[in-house]
């Protein structure tokens, strides 16, 4: 479509690809697929070949391209304003080819200032530490349709999902090459396979999306419609995304809707204004990251966000968006002090545009999108974080567990002498287990900081903290819930993660290291292969207590349970290096019993005390049951049985 203005100097062409019913649907915050219309896009112009550029910046009095193709010459092309007072400006540039890099020059109309800045659609960026965006097309032709056909039932919450989490940039890097990191076709090569062998269903990588600064994980972001260039083109990424699928493994993605950076290139004061935030701080300034806040109110910016969220999914095949910092989002006081925060309009402390902002993004991503996941990663008491929107929920599809989270790494921590006053830390988790579709995270948060590696963590000598830890990962893949583990914790890594370099993976040459390698290849594939793990994983349905109250041996005693009780395992777990002989537990079942798995195996560094043959049951009423079972509790073990 041809507009009727003149360009200044007859470069720029007045060109659209928006049409009135975008610019309704953008100004209203419910145009999902900005990434369609808005950034830049190599098209044809009435024979010419050339960009087509769109930006949204309703507070300059001028916009201009420049770029490596114009001698960063900010006179030469600028864009037409609309005559609709969408506040976005427009125009094609014929001559220019994929590949461009480019900035806008922003000149704002209240006081003069000039900016100049990338482009908040880019599908590309130069490598930090440069910031200019890259006319980038994002054809690929993909090679995952089993996949995606199959990715309802398998992405399904009755089903397996053990997530692997990863920094790119830090699993392994290249030494002999100035320690850079992997690339993602690098990454392809070497993770999969490594992920395959592991046996977990899902990875989930902290945030791809452009930052400047890689010490922050990724979690500031400036380009939220490009994966880092880091580690090679959108492409390469795409590539990356597939070689995970064509395995049978999915990939959920860290988005990062609650906060951004203020680098000069970024979204900060976009267009000489708190455009995309808050003018208020208190309001749009996060004083924890030294980061400003969406102003989720805004129409555009709601449309913005919501269209990056189905982006990813359409464009790079998410299976999932894994939501920072939700609690951030929900409360107007988050790590605020009294006066520093503005109440919402009933005077409370809830943030009801945010509240509203992820309830349509939660119903638009699903409704659009078939067989993905939302993870919330919130860590207080808000309600139905998971519960649908028609029911006043939030929408999400899971969230992480941090109270139990918190509550376990606190028990491991204790000397296994005093873990028999604190039994409520470890049976408290099971009070609340399926108010929510809880995911339990043992996360990079855990191993940073100061904080140590989960192994360090771990009371005893070296026998008994890796002991420890394997009964830690025993109990996780046991409770109610899907689980998530940083890489690191795979191999019982000794020192904390660090992001500017590989993990320690000559630790895989000692016993206890690839004992826990074998412990959590084998959970992982007891996960998948038993029912009565994730069929009723968020269920009341699919857990019993046999025992909780043995505190003086520190020892619980449960059932998981699937859709028919031969699928149901009996998990006993003695939290201290006293092994058991002959310990009773009632069960509901008479017969024979066998024992599937021991953490105590030698193979994965134990003592080799376990149950081996057959365990018949005795008659006798116990823990409310009318059979009685005799077994063995191995030294900081973890027992897993079946009924034959």
């Amino acid at each position: 479509m041809k507009n009727n203005h003149e360009s200044p100097d007859n470069q720029v062409q007045g060109y659209s690809l928006l049409t009135d019913f975008d610019i309704g649907l953008f100004n209203t915050g419910k145009h999902f697929k900005l990434y369609e219309k808005l950034g830049s896009r190599v098209t044809e112009n009435e024979d010419q070949h050339g960009v087509y550029f769109a930006l949204w910046a309703p507070n300059a009095s001028k916009v201009s391209v420049i770029g490596d193709f114009n001698g960063w010459n900010g006179d030469q092309h600028y864009l037409f304003p609309r005559w609709d007072g969408s506040g976005i400006w427009e125009g094609f540039i014929p001559g220019v080819d994929n590949g461009t890099i480019y900035k806008y020059r922003i000149h704002n109309q209240q006081t003069g200032e000039i900016l100049e800045k990338g482009d908040p659609f880019a599908i590309f960026w130069e490598v930090p530490p440069n910031t200019a965006s890259i006319v980038w097309d994002i054809d690929y032709k993909w090679s995952d349709d089993d996949w995606m056909n199959k990715r309802k039932e398998i992405n399904s919450l009755d089903r397996p999902i053990s997530v692997y989490e990863v920094h790119l940039g830090s699993w392994k890097r290249k030494y002999d090459d100035n320690n850079r990191s992997f690339s993602y076709k690098e990454l392809a090569k070497d993770l999969v396979p490594y992920v395959k062998e592991l046996g977990f269903t899902h990875v989930e990588f902290m945030p791809v999306m452009e930052h400047p600064f890689f010490g922050s994980w990724g979690y500031q972001v400036t380009g939220y419609f490009a994966p880092s260039s880091r580690y090679g083109t959108p492409q390469d990424f795409m590539y990356l995304m597939e070689s995970f699928h064509n395995e049978g493994i999915g990939v959920y993605l860290d988005w990062v809707p609650s906060h951004f950076p203020n680098d000069a290139h970024g979204l900060h004061r976009f267009d000489g204004t708190h455009l995309f935030e808050h003018e208020d701080p208190r309001q749009g300034y996060h004083p924890d990251w030294n980061s400003y806040i969406f102003n989720y109110g805004r129409s555009e910016v709601k449309s913005f966000l919501i269209s990056n969220a189905c982006f990813w999914f359409e464009k790079f095949h998410a299976d999932g968006l894994r939501v920072d910092a939700v609690a951030s989002m929900l409360y107007l006081d988050y790590s605020r002090k009294e006066g520093e925060w503005i109440p919402n309009k009933y005077g409370g402390r809830e943030n009801l545009e945010a509240i509203d902002f992820m309830k349509e993004m939660n119903e638009t991503v699903y409704a659009n999108f078939e067989g993905i996941q939302t993870i919330a990663e919130e860590s207080t008491s808000w309600p139905m974080v998971t519960k649908p929107t028609y029911l006043g929920g939030l929408g999400f599809g899971m969230k992480w567990m941090m109270g139990w989270m918190n509550d376990t790494l606190e028990y491991f921590s204790k000397d296994t002498l005093y873990r028999q006053h604190h039994q409520n830390e470890i049976t408290f988790s099971m009070t609340y287990a399926f108010t929510e579709n809880f995911m339990l995270p043992l996360s990079h948060d855990e191993v940073v900081h100061g904080k140590g590696s989960l192994l360090s963590r771990m009371p005893g000598d070296e026998w008994q903290k890796f002991a420890n830890l394997r009964c830690l990962y025993g109990y996780m893949y046991t409770h109610p819930g899907t689980n998530l583990l940083f890489m690191s914790g795979e191999i019982g890594q000794s020192d904390e993660w660090k992001h500017d370099k590989s993990l320690d993976w000559w630790l895989t040459e000692h016993k206890y290291h690839q004992g826990i390698f074998e412990w959590v290849k084998d959970l992982n594939n007891l996960y998948k292969d038993s029912p009565g793990l994730y069929e009723k994983q968020f269920s009341a349905e699919g857990f019993e207590w046999i025992d909780y109250t043995d505190a003086a041996n520190s020892v619980i005693v449960f059932m998981r349970k699937g859709h028919y009780k031969e699928n149901t395992l009996f998990v006993a777990i003695n939290f201290t290096p006293v092994p058991r002989e002959k310990y009773e537990i009632g069960v509901p079942y008479e017969g024979e019993y066998e024992e599937i798995i021991n953490s105590d195996y030698e193979k994965y560094g134990g003592s080799d005390q376990y149950n081996g043959g057959v365990l018949k049951t005795s008659k006798g009423e116990m823990h409310g049951h009318q059979h009685k079972l005799k077994l063995n509790l191995s030294p900081l073990g973890v027992s897993i049985l079946r009924k034959k």
